[in-house]
């Protein structure tokens, strides 16, 4: 029995749930599964996982009202997995508090990649003061940012911005939230093109190459990524 990270997985699909298993165990992960959605939000509650895999279509109630649900009360890393490849369906799951979402079919190195930047997320979101990726490093203390050991001159904004995704590494953020963590109330969420704007600003200022980014990944029409762990 594997004794490392705790996975609950949350699907009616018996063959996708003895595929993760089988996989996930390899992996050294123990798995608990569930094929419903209110036995789902009730093992999340007594077997303590260390990240949630979710359906969004199950047979009882929604992944989303799973998703919600846990959302009142904690902050596990939940992965989405669905059938559903619309934007909308991805930007209402992570705007509801999903970390992160994979289509299916899935390749399971893929899966597996995300469950561990997911949780390395997690481990760091405390209290560091210091990030580093590659040869990028944001000193939250000083509000310094260096690149191969140069100081990266950002503007409040920018470094706001910078700031909210590199705290969410390897997470996806939406346009919405990301809007609303930087502007506030200030501006409405249809004003995306301020966000693209400062986006293109940090490629600028950050990437070798701005039209190739390898810090800040665009999820098309839904948002924005930190990559988790950069090797240049």
């Amino acid at each position: 029995m594997a004794n490392g990270p705790r996975i609950l997985v949350i699907d009616d699909e018996p063959q996708i749930r003895k595929l993760l298993r089988m996989t996930l165990q390899a992996q050294n992960f123990k798995v608990t599964e569930s094929s419903s959605g209110e036995d789902g939000v009730y093992q999340a509650s007594i077997a303590y996982p260390d990240l949630i895999l979710l359906d969004l279509g199950l047979p009882d109630i929604t992944g989303m009202e799973v998703l919600h649900r846990i959302r009142e009360w904690s902050l596990i890393p939940i992965i989405v997995l669905t059938v559903k490849d619309r934007e909308e369906d991805k930007i209402a799951a992570l705007d509801c508090g999903a970390d992160d979402y994979v289509t299916k079919p899935f390749g399971m190195g893929e899966l597996v990649a995300r469950i561990r930047v997911a949780m390395r997320h997690v481990a760091k979101s405390g209290d560091e003061l210091i990030l580093q990726f590659g040869k990028l490093v944001i000193d939250f203390s000083q509000r310094l940012v260096e690149l191969d050991g140069n100081r990266v001159k950002l503007t409040p904004t920018e470094y706001e911005l910078l700031k909210i995704l590199a705290s969410n590494a390897g997470k996806v953020l939406t346009q919405r939230q990301l809007l609303e963590q930087v502007w506030g109330g200030h501006h409405p969420q249809s004003d995306s093109h301020y966000l693209r704007v400062y986006i293109g600003h940090l490629r600028k200022k950050l990437e070798e190459d701005s039209t190739r980014p390898k810090f800040i990944e665009t999820e098309l029409g839904i948002g924005y990524r930190f990559v988790a762990f950069i090797d240049i």
